[in-house]
């Protein structure tokens, strides 16, 4: 768990790719550059060199486009995938898991899934969601389980401040029904007794 500046906690967090990944391409370069220099064979600096801004210039727009659409944070008030953002006050349970020996899909697989792609993307997993208007949804993580696991928790934790609410909200009303006078007039009989 990690505090963010504005007070929240983020429970979760994929960054859907790895700036690290920008140096791999002109590593790559590098060390053909030294073997050609080992080698005492023809250096071909500017194809290298070349070669190396290219990758890294692909790469830089893949990582940007990684941590802005395939990126996962869940905070203690909103799950965010890829570009759309679900407060966690709409979403009412997690879903089980799909048994994998049954024939049958379930509900939740054939829904919409979370974020501005048209599915879920390649190399993550979906996880099912319903939502409080009885809407099913597909949140996913690479890290299915973890997400899982966070999202499970996060919504105890909220299933339980909204239950602390309604105990509250509840007594709040039963002390104002027994502070509250019986306005009620009393209804007598023929002969003056109360009935």
């Amino acid at each position: 768990m990690t505090d963010t500046g504005d007070g929240t906690t983020i429970l979760f967090a994929e960054p859907g790719a790895r700036w690290r990944s920008v140096a791999y391409g002109p590593l790559l370069c590098l060390i053909v550059l030294i073997l050609e220099f080992v080698a005492a064979a023809q250096v071909h600096w500017f194809a290298l060199i070349f070669c190396a801004a290219l990758i890294a210039g692909f790469v830089v727009l893949q990582v940007i486009a990684g941590q802005r659409h395939v990126s996962v944070e869940l905070t203690d008030t909103a799950l965010r995938e890829g570009t759309e953002t679900l407060p966690l006050a709409a979403i009412d349970a997690v879903l089980p898991e799909r048994d994998e020996d049954s024939w049958d899909d379930e509900d939740w697989e054939s829904a919409r899934s979370l974020g501005e792609l048209s599915g879920v993307p390649r190399r993550r997993k979906a996880i099912g969601l319903r939502l409080v208007d009885g809407a099913l949804v597909q949140a996913w993580a690479k890290d299915h389980r973890g997400l899982r696991a966070a999202l499970t928790t996060a919504l105890g934790g909220a299933d339980q401040a909204a239950d602390a609410a309604e105990d509250a909200d509840a007594d709040a009303a039963e002390h104002a029904d027994l502070a509250a006078p019986n306005t009620e007039e009393t209804e007598h009989s023929e002969n003056g007794a109360d009935r």
